[in-house]
């Protein structure tokens, strides 16, 4: 099963047991161990257990593989490695505190470059204004 699919599959999973900002990323071009990493938050300690089990299940019923889970027992912070695919539930002051957002999340391309604009002799602040000051 390809990343994509499991991708699917897990999001689908975490979105039925109600957990919230999911977020799938794409990091290929970053690391050769997986291709997606999701995040995902959970209230409380049942249902980020709840959200990591859901996922497990769906994925197998599928016909994917679960290699293993990690964090189940606190229920803070749950990992499912999928091969290919890395889903991350966490309780929302954890998410924020490790912040794995801004470790995998795309790079912002810089802003593309504005002209500069002219100002019209209207503004006082133009080429005739210029001239004018001489």
């Amino acid at each position: 099963m390809g990343p994509e699919k499991l991708a699917k599959i897990a999001v689908a999973a975490l979105e039925d047991v109600k957990g919230r900002d999911i977020r799938a990323f794409n990091v290929r071009k970053m690391t050769a161990l997986f291709d997606k990493v999701i995040i995902a938050s959970g209230d409380s300690n049942r249902q980020v257990r709840a959200l990591a089990n859901n996922v497990c299940e769906e994925v197998r019923k599928a016909g994917g593989k679960v290699y293993s889970t990690e964090g189940g027992q606190a229920g803070e912070w749950v990992l499912v490695d999928l091969g290919a695919v890395v889903v991350h539930v966490m309780q929302p002051a954890v998410r924020q505190y490790y912040n794995l957002e801004e470790i995998w999340g795309t790079p912002q391309r810089p802003a593309p470059r504005k002209s500069p604009v002219r100002k019209t002799a209207a503004s006082g602040t133009g080429t005739a204004a210029r001239r004018k000051a001489r």
